[in-house]
C-alpha cells in the first residue's frame, strides 16, 4: 500500500510560499510558509502534519490493541506535540510527546497504560521517527 502527498514550494526560504496537497483531497493546496512554520502564523506547517498523523495513527493502534485484549474505547483523544529545535546543521524534531485521553469501560489502570505503551512504540508512524517519544495517558472514569 502506497499513500502520496506532495507539495509546491515558490521562491526563498523566508519570503517564499508553498502548498501542501494529499492524495486523498483532504488537503488540497494548503498554503504554508516561513510565517506558518517559525512564526506562529495561522495555516499549516510539516511539523503540524506529522502531529496529526502520528496522533491518528497511535489512536488506531490504541484501539486495535485494546480489541485483541477484548476491550472497546468509547473515545480517544490523542494530541501530539512535536517539537522543532535547533540543532548542529539546521532544525530537527527532536521529540514527539503523546497525550492520550480515554474512556475505555472496564479496563484497568494497568492495562490502559500496556495497552498505551504497545501502541507508542507499534504504531507505524511511531516507527518511522528518528526522535524521542514519550506519553502521557489519561483513563477517564
Amino acid at each position: 500500500m502506497k499513500k502520496t502527498a506532495s507539495a509546491v514550494w515558490q521562491g526563498d526560504l523566508k519570503t517564499g510560499q508553498g502548498t501542501i496537497s494529499t492524495e486523498s483531497g483532504a488537503l488540497k493546496e494548503q498554503p504554508y510558509g516561513f510565517n506558518t512554520r517559525f512564526e506562529d502564523q495561522p495555516g499549516t506547517n510539516p511539523e503540524e502534519l506529522i502531529g496529526a498523523a502520528h496522533a491518528g495513527c497511535f489512536s488506531m493502534a490504541l484501539s486495535n490493541i485494546l480489541g485483541q485484549k477484548n476491550a472497546k474505547a468509547e473515545r480517544i483523544d490523542t494530541r501530539a506535540e512535536v517539537t522543532l529545535e535547533k540543532a548542529e546543521g539546521g532544525f530537527a524534531i527532536t521529540a514527539v510527546h503523546l497525550v492520550l485521553s480515554a474512556k475505555v469501560p472496564g479496563l484497568s489502570q494497568a492495562d490502559f497504560e500496556a495497552a498505551a505503551n504497545e501502541a507508542k512504540t507499534g504504531c507505524p508512524v511511531s516507527k518511522v521517527l528518528n526522535a524521542r517519544i514519550t506519553l502521557e495517558a489519561t483513563l477517564q472514569q
